[in-house]
């Protein structure tokens, strides 16, 4: 039985996302109208307190129950009354601070910010010398974490793949020391069990020298499982990044047609109302939690039975549920960047490349998903490189064009017009740098003859090369040793735990 839109919200969810508003209007993508966005909430409001969402974690059910909603006990769902969701996100913190280990890469997530970052958990690596599509190792992870630390515009780092010559038992603690270790950048990373997210917050708070909720330096995913529900595991997690105060990601994961429904509003219903719950949920463990609005919805190909992360319905979802977080207030992210393809070819560039401006231009706080191919399933060294140069073009979008006496440029006019040139002039100085954009060699800018002369490389070969330049020069700021070796007593425990005698980085 389809439900009926019997009410609309009170205006000020409508008042609270224009004065969120990241751009003015000229520079901001919206795919919803304000009436679009109180549709859409309006519908998940209706999903939760009619429907419910399915919890398997027992502490989070009793929060929930204890909060006053209509609970099943035998089926585990929470029915959320409206009132419980307005009190809640009032209570969660638009602007969240992420911590840098040297203090000189901070970051502001909220607002106009747009933050990049690589995807997250490959299975698998593009081998930068055979082409072949391989399991990653830890010498190649390690490879992966240096050259994103040196990359101007990936300004965070993720645990971006998972190590085939690790115990995966340890695969999320060991993947966070390797990143601490080898970058000075705030990170995206996730815990896979219960007691791993807490074995992690110790190895934080030792880099750190403070208080996970303190000084946070990492954001957690959490992820929902499509349609409404919480594993016991990750709503574990999501509990506990709350009573800690480090940021949650929510990270809703519909496939229209399969997991969520076929048309794009109503996934979006579908994924808010997830949202949504996760944010009652952190609110009433430890009000005031930081935590993201995100996702990973995508289409569902139903000739190869396969997400399509590159295409155009899902940069649109994404691009749309980040109007829902700047409608009621909350910082956003979503998986973009990417691209299905197998190979780094020309469907891997336009995927990547749309997914990364338009999420940009429609306000996209944390966006991740630079460096992948095969969906979320593979990284590569030449594409995060390549998707580097287009997230630095993605800020320069967004940061539109200023319009005042100096850049008007009429003195200047007067100087040079007519039939004169700009080059000699004091003004064309000091705003080449600020106002144009110049890309690294890896983006192709010579003549045809000073591109035979550089040996006629196409993009691929010029990002081969500058990683291998990267990695051949750049050294992150190591560890104090005391921190180093605390964070390697962490490890050691945590194997010991599991009975695990060694790890290649011990």
């Amino acid at each position: 039985m389809q439900m009926m839109l019997l009410r609309r919200p009170s205006s000020s969810w409508a008042g609270r996302w224009i004065e969120m508003c990241p751009f003015p209007g000229r520079r901001m993508l919206q795919l919803l109208s304000r009436d679009d966005m109180e549709a859409i909430h309006l519908a998940a409001i209706q999903l939760l307190e009619e429907k419910g969402v399915i919890v398997k974690n027992e502490e989070a059910f009793r929060v929930l129950k204890e909060a006053g909603c209509d609970v099943d006990e035998a089926r585990k769902v929470a029915r959320i009354p409206e009132h419980l969701v307005k009190e809640c996100l009032s209570k969660a913190p638009s602007v969240i601070r992420l911590y840098s280990r040297d203090g000189k890469h901070d970051v502001i997530v909220g607002k106009d910010n747009v933050i990049f970052n690589p995807g997250s958990t490959a299975l698998y690596i593009l081998d930068r010398k055979t082409g072949e599509i391989r399991e990653p190792t830890t010498k190649d992870f390690v490879e992966f974490v240096r050259l994103t630390d040196a990359l101007e515009y990936i300004q965070a780092q993720s645990t971006a793949m998972i190590p085939a010559d690790v115990d995966k038992r340890i695969t999320d603690l060991y993947r966070l020391y390797i990143v601490l270790k080898n970058s000075t950048k705030p990170i995206i990373t996730g815990a896979f069990t219960k007691e791993g997210l807490h074995d992690m917050v110790k190895m934080l708070e030792i880099v750190a020298g403070a208080r996970a909720g303190d000084k946070p330096m990492a954001i957690f995913d959490v992820c929902p499982s499509a349609p409404l529900m919480w594993s016991d595991i990750t709503c574990q997690n999501l509990v506990d990044c709350a009573k800690y105060k480090i940021p949650a990601e929510i990270v809703s994961m519909p496939q229209i047609g399969a997991t969520g429904p076929i048309t794009l509003a109503g996934s979006i219903a579908q994924l808010n109302a997830e949202e949504l719950s996760a944010i009652v949920i952190s609110q009433l463990v430890n009000p005031g939690a930081p935590i993201i609005y995100g996702g990973s919805p995508t289409t569902f190909d139903m000739r190869y039975a396969t997400p399509r992360l590159g295409a155009i319905e899902t940069i649109m979802l994404c691009c749309a549920y980040a109007q829902m977080s700047k409608f009621y207030g909350l910082p956003s992210h979503a998986y973009l960047g990417l691209s299905d393809s197998k190979a780094l070819d020309a469907q891997a560039g336009l995927e990547s490349t749309m997914g990364i401006i338009l999420g940009a231009m429609a306000g996209v706080n944390v966006i991740s998903g630079p460096g992948m191919l095969v969906s979320e399933s593979c990284q590569s060294f030449e594409k995060l490189v390549i998707d580097n140069e287009v997230c630095g073009m993605a800020l320069r979008l967004v940061e539109g064009i200023e319009v005042n006496a100096d850049t008007l440029a009429i003195d200047v006019m007067r100087k040079v017009c007519p039939g004169g040139h700009y080059l000699a002039e004091k003004h064309t100085r000091e705003w080449l740098r600020k106002e144009v954009f110049m890309p690294s060699p890896v983006i192709d800018r010579l003549s045809l003859d000073g591109w035979r002369r550089a040996g006629a490389k196409d993009i691929i070969a010029r990002a081969r090369e500058r990683v291998d330049e990267i990695l051949a020069t750049h050294e992150p700021e190591p560890l104090p040793p005391d921190v180093e070796e605390g964070l390697r007593e962490v490890l050691r425990t945590v194997m010991e735990r599991y009975g695990i005698k060694e790890a290649p980085i011990l």
